[in-house]
């Protein structure tokens, strides 16, 4: 259990430095869409890496998983696309607090009725007070000037 959340820390650790790198990416080379390439096209890659090395018979069970699981790719070229358009705008923090926010939001929605195969973890008034007081704290951090 710890290595989950030491695993799950440093990437929490790597979502703003992915923003970062690749919003300034987009402003060097003129164009956020083409920084999102190179990025997927990099992650294609590493990806596509650890697949052959890890077993790619998973790859041939993947044209039998039901379509709508196919969304998270979607998802993700949209969080990219947008924090690459809109971080130099809006500014990082900006973003990614709005980022977490909705992470809490959709994270103890799927966890309450138990969506796409999650654990059922209901939303008692305590895990609700837990949530809105993470919300605070983020929220906090961006009025703290």
């Amino acid at each position: 259990m710890n290595s989950y959340a030491i695993t799950m820390l440093f990437a929490g650790v790597g979502i703003p430095i992915l923003a970062a790198l690749n919003a300034a990416l987009g402003r060097f080379i003129g164009s956020p869409i083409v920084a999102a390439a190179i990025l997927f096209s990099l992650a294609f890659s590493a990806c596509v890496l650890l697949a052959l090395i890890t077993g790619p018979q998973a790859v041939l069970r993947a044209a039998d998983a039901p379509r709508h699981l196919f969304l998270a790719g979607f998802l993700v070229a949209f969080y990219v696309l947008s924090i690459t358009f809109i971080a130099p705008k809006f500014g990082l923090g900006n973003a990614v607090f709005f980022v977490l926010i909705g992470q809490l939001i959709s994270a103890a929605t799927i966890d309450h009725f138990g969506l796409f195969g999650a654990a059922v973890t209901p939303l008692s008034l305590m895990r609700a007070l837990g949530i809105s007081v993470m919300g605070l704290g983020v929220w906090i951090t961006q009025r703290a000037v």
